[in-house]
């Protein structure tokens, strides 16, 4: 017995470690119960692993980092006010005309105001937005500014870099943000020619290989150009190869992307130049990068950023309040979907009223515990009257929502703890019917190409997978 006491008392100073260090670790830093509640669990099964699974998904050390982002973000805004307040605070009574109200809703929880006089492009391929980027980039006279969760070093990543290089070298200001994990393979010799050319290029949160390689959280998510003041791009596309459709393991790439021209380009540019200023120290004044920008369309829209910087995360709050409305029908195209419980509960009450709630996800994942954590809420979907289809030709990774032919969004958020809680993401919303229009054709073209789940698929997977994605969604409130 005795020979065994340094291994018994090894596990008990552990275990006081558990209860004293990590559980009030726990409970400091997860504000959800019922996430509180999952990883005290793990953590007291699992002491070792628990603890290990915890600090690399669990704890994000996001207060130290969050309040530096606040602190970032009052201070510019202190520092460089609007030099025209309408451009970010859009036209008044275009927010009044908003429909059923979401654009004064979304006005509560911080989004941008509603902004009227805009033309708007909608892209449903990606080749096609690519090269629309490429071509506006071109016209660009004073200044480009990108802001990109994932680039390559491939042809696409290196076709950008180098357009971007010969526009500095022309005297165009450029100014290149990339998310430090998502773009983790970037080199330094593909974004070379473009410092060169005396172009500026900063990461977001760079990783630390000794504290944040293991660290998922706090990513930059958004996908932004900006140029001149006056035109901006967004939605879900990267920068790479696999975005153009030229992976052959996933092949035709169906993303959602738009180009907004018009004061509400304003709204895209106070989102870059606050994340710029947080990555880059460089607080860029408003009267250069903010230009008086007349109507030049009909479509009214609205942009939103949300992060872990938020009290209140706005891209959420904005989906919820969407679902909510929705009257007569409700289409969500998402990879991802690992939606929190008040998500999944004003999904199940737009149902209940007879909304014509539709799901459109992907059938060739990218990202596996998230694709199979997602597949266990196919389920309470179908249960609850709601359709699910898996899009066939291709990767989908197109996330939009539409509600009742007039309003929609499109944008970097994913439908998933992830996106909602944890990234910096931004979204467009559209309140221009034809817009909405384009966007619900699109997804019933999508539909087309992809297989509808029903309880008989469901039933009659294996055993192995549906312990599988019980499994996973036992990470949800990090996926």
């Amino acid at each position: 017995m005795l020979e065994y006491l340094p291994h018994i008392s090894l596990v008990a100073l552990w275990q006081i470690f558990v209860l004293v260090v990590v559980i009030p670790w726990v409970l400091l830093t997860k504000k959800d119960a019922t996430a509180a509640t999952a990883w005290c669990l793990a953590v007291l099964l699992m002491p070792v692993f628990g603890t290990l699974l915890f600090w690399v998904f669990g704890y994000n050390y996001i207060h130290r980092l969050v309040r530096r982002k606040r602190r970032h973000r009052l201070r510019f805004r202190e520092a460089h006010p609007p030099k025209n307040p309408e451009a970010i605070r859009g036209d008044g009574q275009a927010a009044k005309e908003a429909s059923d109200d979401l654009g004064q809703l979304a006005l509560r929880v911080r989004a941008f105001p509603v902004s009227h006089g805009n033309a708007v492009t909608l892209y449903h391929d990606t080749q096609n937005a690519f090269d629309a980027l490429l071509a506006s980039i071109e016209q660009a006279r004073g200044h480009v500014h990108l802001e990109y969760f994932i680039v390559r070093n491939d042809d696409t990543g290196c076709r950008l870099i180098n357009l971007l290089a010969r526009k500095a070298r022309e005297g165009v200001e450029v100014r290149f943000l990339f998310d430090a994990l998502g773009s983790l393979h970037l080199k330094r010799r593909t974004l070379q020619p473009l410092v060169d050319a005396g172009g500026k290029v900063a990461a977001f949160l760079p990783v630390n290989p000794v504290r944040s390689l293991l660290h998922f959280n706090l990513r930059n998510h958004r996908k932004i150009t900006v140029i001149d003041g006056r035109v901006g791009f967004t939605g879900g596309m990267n920068i790479g190869d696999e975005y153009l459709g030229k992976n052959p393991y996933y092949g035709y790439w169906r993303d959602g992307f738009l180009r907004v021209e018009g004061p509400a380009a304003a709204g895209l540019q106070r989102v870059f130049c606050e994340d710029w200023d947080f990555a880059a120290d460089e607080g860029l004044p408003s009267e250069t990068y903010f230009p008086r920008v007349e109507s030049i369309g009909a479509a009214t829209v609205q942009i939103a950023e949300s992060g872990p910087d938020q009290e209140m995360n706005c891209i959420r709050e904005i989906y919820l309040m969407a679902i909510l409305s929705a009257r007569d029908r409700l289409w969500i195209a998402s990879p991802y979907f690992v939606p929190d419980n008040g998500i999944l509960d004003a999904l199940r009450v737009a149902s209940y009223r007879g909304v014509d709630v539709r799901l459109l996800s992907l059938l060739r994942p990218d990202h596996y515990i998230s694709y199979f954590a997602g597949r266990y809420f196919w389920k309470d979907m179908i249960d609850i009257g709601a359709k699910v289809y898996q899009y066939r030709r291709g990767m989908m990774h197109s996330k939009v929502m539409m509600v009742d032919g007039r309003w929609a969004m499109v944008g970097s958020a994913n439908l998933d703890n992830r996106s909602l809680h944890l990234n910096f993401e931004v979204g467009c919303a559209l309140h221009t019917p034809a817009l909405v229009a384009d966007l619900e054709a699109a997804f019933l073209r999508d539909l087309q190409d992809a297989t509808e789940v029903t309880l008989t698929t469901l039933t009659g997977r294996n055993v192995a997978v549906r312990v599988l994605e019980n499994a996973c969604r036992l990470l949800a409130p990090n996926l």
